[in-house]
């Protein structure tokens, strides 16, 4: 029985120094080094202070935490298809056709019925005023060498055919206009630019016959070194007046610039020659 009660005694002993190692060995007033100071901040208040540059490694409790995948593909500012239609190598295509202008319409037509307009490029220069004159006069229209108007347009567009001729066969100069019909058998065979008398030179407005024909080239009896070619002489005043080719086109001008003959295009002038026999009708008439 007094073993037993050593035994108990000897384990109580033992319980106490095991319980005891850290509360006891110190003195309760001096903290040891190894013990924790005890906050003297309530413990009911939170201290934590925000940090203004190092964010919190630890995400809120009840966040979700989506790390983002090291293998996504981030968005691109480019499109990603790329366009299958690549351009057709060669040339660049032809931009559209204008249409043509009224002007170039008139002179198109006009240049296929004879009527001399010049360069068929939509310029109504003073030459294709000169054709302009003509149709008006052969298609009844008042006659002058003025611009083309909204008349000329519908009456050259519309027509279906040449005009033709009300005159017999001859030769007739148009003053005002500056140009010559070559009428045969009712058609006009020719219209051609002339050059009739300039001032105090002017050819005057009468009608006579081919009373002489000298064919190639003769010198004037009147200038020094101005010839004439393939001259139709059709009056008989002194000196006579002709119908002749100059030795260069460009003294046929679009205005009267001769001495008192009428100044005719060659080689039209040749033409002319060979079909009109003696005694053919020739008539001057208009006013520049």
């Amino acid at each position: 029985m007094s073993r037993r009660r050593g035994l108990v005694a000897g384990a109580v002993l033992l319980a106490v120094a095991l319980t005891g190692c850290t509360d006891v060995a110190a003195d309760p007033g001096t903290p040891s080094a190894s013990t924790p100071m005890p906050s003297t901040t309530p413990t009911s208040t939170p201290t934590t202070t925000p940090s203004s540059t190092t964010p919190s490694s630890t995400p809120p409790t009840g966040t979700p935490t989506t790390t983002p995948s090291s293998t996504a593909t981030p968005p691109s500012a480019k499109p990603t298809t790329t366009p299958t239609t690549k351009p057709t190598a060669g040339k660049p295509p032809k931009p559209p056709a204008k249409p043509a202008s009224q002007a170039l319409l008139v002179e198109r037509k006009l240049d296929s019925w004879g009527y001399p307009v010049g360069d068929v490029d939509g310029e109504i220069t003073k030459r294709a005023r000169q054709a302009l004159c003509a149709y008006r006069e052969t298609a009844g229209l008042p006659i002058s060498r003025g611009p083309l108007t909204a008349a000329d347009i519908k009456s050259v567009l519309s027509a279906t055919a040449k005009p033709v001729p009300t005159k017999e066969t001859g030769i007739y100069v148009n003053k005002t206009c500056q140009v010559l019909y070559q009428v045969v058998k009712n058609t006009y065979r020719r219209i051609v630019w002339v050059s009739t008398g300039g001032p105090g030179y002017e050819t005057p407005n009468r009608t006579g016959k081919v009373w002489r024909k000298i064919a190639g080239a003769h010198e004037s009896s009147l200038y020094e070194d101005a010839f004439m070619y393939d001259s139709l002489y059709f009056l008989k005043d002194r000196p006579g007046i002709a119908l002749h080719g100059s030795r260069v086109n460009s003294l046929i001008k679009t205005y009267p610039a001769s001495h008192r003959c009428v100044r005719v295009m060659r080689p039209q002038i040749h033409q002319i020659f060979a079909e009109t026999p003696i005694g053919t009708k020739v008539q001057i008439y208009g006013e520049y």
